[in-house]
């Protein structure tokens, strides 16, 4: 097979047809040398252990928003969930941080539970998990009273911060997510539903398939990993604050999965691409932050990108 000449890679009109699933590469490219060339200690090893630790929450909970978005959905209550969880352990830290930590992920799990049957029956996916945003959020802050709770646990601190055999523990997390998604999808039955029900839902139906099931199981998945961050960032800041734990997580990890190259039509879902996706979103805020810029600057850059990477898959799709 010969290889594709630069014009077969371009769409009609000269678009560019491998934009879309590979620019993330490109963009983390010119981040890293950008950052090698004018950001001061940028290289060094405890930086780049750094940038890994923070990216670890984010991209566990793009890799359950790649799965949702593989469905054609959306899940816009993942920061809502995490600080669910967050305010959740202390209260239930007495009885030890294995129990605390299984209720806040049973929490999350509840959390997509409501949102999958609601769009399971129905109810368009923005709505849905819109609702839960705004609930969830106030949830969280009445179980926590509305202050920060500062936790002093061992378990917590080594799971938020802790290594094994020298790679940190969330990073490792965050590789195990990885790749549990990469074989569900590439070998488990369920994947091949999830792709299925994205790709063509009225299809699935006259197959047969267990629509309904398949979308709760992915709205309980993503709400399960986003408790799971939640409880990451607590147990690395050592304290629980639901008033800004996940705020603002759901930008990052909807523009990590699209600019990883999963579409938001649904039927196809890029893991590796939102892995490299969700580390583009934190160097990006990391330059902001070590070249004296605004957090708001960040934000309106990810802004940005998520609006230039819809318009290259709209592109492609011939739309």
């Amino acid at each position: 097979m010969t290889e594709p000449t630069v014009a077969g890679r371009m769409g009609t009109a000269g678009r560019v047809t491998w934009l879309p699933d590979y620019g993330v590469y490109l963009a983390l490219g010119v981040l890293l040398a950008f950052n090698l060339v004018f950001t001061p200690n940028f290289a060094t090893v405890a930086n780049l252990r750094l940038q890994l630790v923070q990216v670890a929450p984010v991209a566990i909970v793009a890799l359950g928003m790649a799965l949702v978005i593989g469905t054609e959905g959306i899940d816009l209550s993942v920061g809502s969930t995490m600080a669910i969880a967050a305010a959740l352990l202390p209260l239930y830290l007495g009885y030890g941080p294995w129990p605390a930590i299984a209720v806040a992920v049973l929490a999350g799990a509840a959390v997509g539970l409501v949102n999958g049957g609601l769009v399971a029956y129905g109810i368009q996916p923005i709505v849905a998990t819109l609702g839960l945003l705004v609930a969830g959020r106030g949830m969280a802050l009445v179980l926590a009273d509305g202050r920060l709770v500062e936790i002093f646990d061992p378990t917590l601190a080594a799971i938020g911060g802790g290594q094994l055999l020298g790679v940190p523990l969330p990073v490792l997390m965050a590789l195990t997510v990885a790749a549990a998604a990469g074989f569900v999808l590439r070998r488990a039955a369920f994947g091949r539903r999830l792709l299925a029900v994205g790709g063509n839902r009225p299809a699935a139906l006259l197959a047969g398939l267990p629509v309904r099931r398949t979308l709760v199981t992915v709205y309980v998945i993503s709400g399960v990993l986003a408790a799971m961050a939640g409880v990451l960032t607590t147990g690395r800041q050592s304290a629980s604050d639901p008033s800004f734990t996940g705020l603002l997580i759901e930008l990052s990890a909807i523009t990590a999965v699209v600019v990883g190259g999963t579409p938001l039509a649904g039927g196809r879902v890029r893991i590796l691409g939102t892995l490299m996706g969700a580390l583009l979103m934190q160097l990006i805020i990391a330059t902001v932050i070590q070249h004296d810029l605004h957090d708001s600057t960040a934000r309106m850059i990810q802004a940005a990108i998520i609006v230039a990477a819809v318009y290259a898959q709209r592109n492609r799709s011939g739309t």
